[in-house]
């Protein structure tokens, strides 16, 4: 039992706390939550549960940061020297005199007006990550559930009930599971791209790894599957999302000035000593004009002085001065430099800084996310596998498509427009086995539900139908369906055949124990099936017989178990999620079974006989999935290597799905010893000072898995530090501390992060337009 100590001095993370431990620690029981008083006195020493809102910078500050440059302050100078020289000579000019110190000023003015507009528009980071908090949840207090209690009056210690498609409000220990699975999209937050499965079991490891936190959800992130009960752990900036806002607060802070800044403050610097010691050597060498002297002994004697022909000499110098300056430099550079990232923005990349267009010009190093950057972060079937003839025939079937769009690809040299039993089985699996859904909306097709089993859906309307009798029957009433309906719904019509064929009359939800999910349907002769997906090594454990292409079901032997068994180990090694389908026709009790009102449903509400339920299985084959790479990777890594420039990436899921990925974009070789190349973000921040960054040399760490924000950021600053240029590219809110602290932070795809907000293309126009006319 952990000593109890006040809460803001825990010894030791609440992962590894046992779930009376965490409720006795904050004073509270799960059946009834916290008092009203005792909220109160919470929320007098934590506060509300919101996010910090930074000050922004006062406008006069943003004003005078503009004129924070050389070059501009030599204008304002030659301006101020111009308008005296105007002044002095306004009786004989008039006011052609003040032209040019006017035209100065007016530049100098309207190159602030813009800077200060954009500025404004660009330091929105934080304000996207608020976004991300939800606004209500229900909650336990006084022994009654508040069905919709505002998130930010949540305090450490709340009773929350979460449930599929909540925003979780803040960083929670999960208490109890009121379904027998629980998962949480945490993507963004983490870079992992699938939803993680949740559990309530003590976590015995001080320094954890976010993502395997298995007991604890975080602000921010999604229930996807299930439902559960919470305590609050911690709120408000103390919550991991808090800690990246801090991290992007602390990364602003170390904003360095871009390589072109440099350079004209370089070049400023030089043309100012340059211009001074000329127009000093000019008015000297006219001395005679305006001292003169006679000479006795060798003496200077009768010295007489011309204040005027000095002051004449004098301007000559300065207006010398002035024609030196290079006053249009700054408008022309500004109009390059709008023009180059108008040109971008034909190409899709929207720039936020006008600096960075030049900046990108001299990156050395890319600094990648994966998910969703390198990949499309959409889930998509790749190959399967069934039995062909024989139990020691395998077919290997490839499939084609990156997203959940069932017209994106197909089957490699799918001739089964009337299938086989084996086929015919996998597509019923799929398609009713499966919780998920695909819906468009409006630019891209997108899965509600699990990711893995919206793709299985997508292959089945790749697949198609199972004949082409139903093929023509029931394509006419899918296309006046779709229709009538609204342009975001899809109908996917060869799943709506198999469900309306095999009625679905019982669920078996997933577990860690059996690590398989299954459905009972009712088949068109009235006879009750078992339709079961799962990890495949689980499922040929329970499985007895494998069916054969012509439908027949043959004993499952040690040669057969070893040949699906090297099957899956080849799909594996190319990284694919592989997930087995079998059937079972015989089930007993359950053969007859329709409603909850069936003597055996009381056996269905008890998770421990799911096991006995799936035994004896019929073994039908295996479904190879992942989150594949876009097709614009390969040669954009190869264009990068030809430019000199070095790509890393830094990605939050785990070490073997990145080495795949990576090897499959030719980031590395097929063979290549992978020694020094890959490492987790664990295993980087583990190695001395002097290590990592002999580590992060030309020929080492290429890759860094289960990398959390605080790893991405250390690594673009030591990066930095060894005089790279880098650039950082992320589409989620673990990206975001890196893509601010690096030389150039670029938000990825329709998709991608709020956290970088980008300036709009009308803008863009009007600064083009802006400096042409001056």
């Amino acid at each position: 039992m952990h000593m109890k100590v006040p809460m803001e001095e825990k010894p030791f993370p609440a992962w590894s706390w046992s779930v009376d431990e965490c409720l006795e620690e904050y004073g509270v029981k799960l059946e009834k939550g916290l008092s009203s008083n005792e909220v109160q006195k919470r929320r007098e020493k934590y506060g509300w549960n919101e996010l910090a809102k930074e000050k922004g910078k006062p406008l006069w500050k943003l004003v005078l940061e503009q004129f924070d440059d050389m070059l501009v302050k030599i204008l304002l100078a030659a301006a101020f020297i111009s308008f005296l020289l105007a002044y002095f000579e306004g009786s004989e000019s008039g006011f052609e005199a003040y032209v040019e110190p006017l035209v100065i000023i007016l530049i100098l003015v309207l190159n602030a007006i813009v800077g200060v507009w954009q500025e404004n528009n660009a330091e929105k980071a934080l304000e996207a990550l608020k976004e991300l908090q939800c606004e209500s949840i229900k909650v336990l207090r006084d022994g009654y559930f508040v069905p919709d209690l505002p998130a930010r009056e949540l305090v450490p210690g709340d009773i929350v009930e979460l449930r599929v498609g909540d925003k979780v409000p803040a960083d929670m220990r999960v208490a109890a599971l009121k379904t027998s699975t629980l998962r949480l999209e945490q993507s963004s937050l983490t870079g992992e791209a699938m939803p993680v499965l949740k559990g309530t079991n003590p976590i015995f490891m001080d320094d954890c790894e976010l993502q395997a936190k298995e007991n604890m959800v975080f602000a921010g992130t999604t229930v996807v599957n299930g439902s559960c009960i919470c305590i609050v752990i911690t709120t408000a900036m103390n919550t991991e999302i808090g800690k990246i806002q801090k991290q992007i607060h602390e990364a602003s802070l170390e904003e360095s000035d871009t390589p072109l800044k440099k350079k004209l403050d370089e070049f400023g610097g030089r043309l100012t000593t340059s211009i001074g010691i000329v127009c000093l050597v000019v008015w000297i060498i006219n001395y005679k004009n305006f001292i003169s002297w006679d000479v006795v002994d060798g003496w200077p004697t009768n010295i007489q002085f011309s204040f005027q022909k000095c002051t004449y000499y004098f301007k000559i110098a300065v207006a010398l001065a002035v024609a030196a300056i290079p006053e249009g430099l700054p408008a022309v550079i500004t109009t390059c430099l709008a023009l180059g990232t108008r040109k971008m923005a034909q190409k899709n990349a929207i720039v936020r800084k006008l600096p960075s267009v030049e900046t990108l010009g001299c990156t050395t190093v890319i600094c990648s996310d994966k998910t969703g950057t390198l990949t499309t972060n959409q889930m998509s079937a790749t190959e399967f596998f069934t039995l062909g003839g024989k139990t020691t025939a395998c077919r290997v079937i490839s499939v084609e498509g990156t997203t959940y769009d069932p017209k994106d690809g197909g089957i490699v040299d799918w001739t089964c427009y009337n299938m086989d039993a084996n086929l015919l089985a996998m597509a019923e699996i799929c398609a009713v086995c499966n919780d998920a859904g695909v819906y468009f909306d409006g630019r891209l097709f997108r899965a509600t539900g699990l990711p893995t089993e919206a793709a299985l859906k997508v292959l089945v309307e790749k697949m198609g139908f199972p004949d082409t009798k139903s093929r023509n029957k029931t394509h006419d009433a899918l296309v006046a369906t779709n229709n009538m309906v609204d342009c975001n719904t899809l109908k996917l019509g060869c799943c709506e055949w198999w469900n309306r064929r095999s009625k679905r009359v019982a669920t078996l939800e997933f577990d860690r124990v059996r690590k398989s999910m299954s459905v009972i349907v009712r088949e068109p002769d009235g006879q009750n099936r078992l339709l079961v997906k799962g990890a495949v090594e689980s499922l040929l454990e329970r499985s007895s017989y494998v069916q054969l292409a012509d439908g027949s079901l043959v004993p499952i032997d040690d040669q057969c178990r070893e040949l699906l068994l090297q099957r899956l180990h080849e799909m594996s090694s190319k990284g694919l999620r592989c997930l087995g389908l079998a059937c079972k026709d015989e089930l007993g009790e359950f053969s007859d079974y329709y409603a909850d009102t069936h003597p055996a449903h009381k056996k269905l509400l008890d998770p421990t006989y799911y096991s006995s339920i799936e035994s004896d299985l019929i073994f039908v084959g295996v479904v190879g999935l992942r989150d594949p790479p876009r097709e614009e990777v390969h040669k954009a890594i190869e264009d990068c290597k030809q430019a000199g420039i070095r790509v890393m990436v830094i990605t939050g899921d785990n070490k073997s799905t990145a080495e795949a990925i990576c090897k499959e974009i030719k980031l590395f070789s097929t063979d290549e010893d992978l020694t020094g190349q890959s490492l987790t973000g664990k295993e980087f921040m583990s190695l001395s000072h002097s290590e990592q960054v002999k580590l992060l040399l030309r020929n080492g760490g290429k890759v860094f898995s289960r990398a959390e924000p605080r790893h991405k950021q250390e690594i673009v600053r030591l990066l930095k530090e060894m005089g790279e240029i880098v650039a950082m590219t992320g589409d989620g809110v673990n990206d975001a501390p890196a893509l601010k602290l690096a030389d150039i932070g670029i938000a990825m795809g329709i998709t991608g992060t709020e956290m970088t907000i980008l300036v709009p293309l009308f803008q863009l126009s009007l600064r083009v337009a802006l400096f042409i006319i001056t």
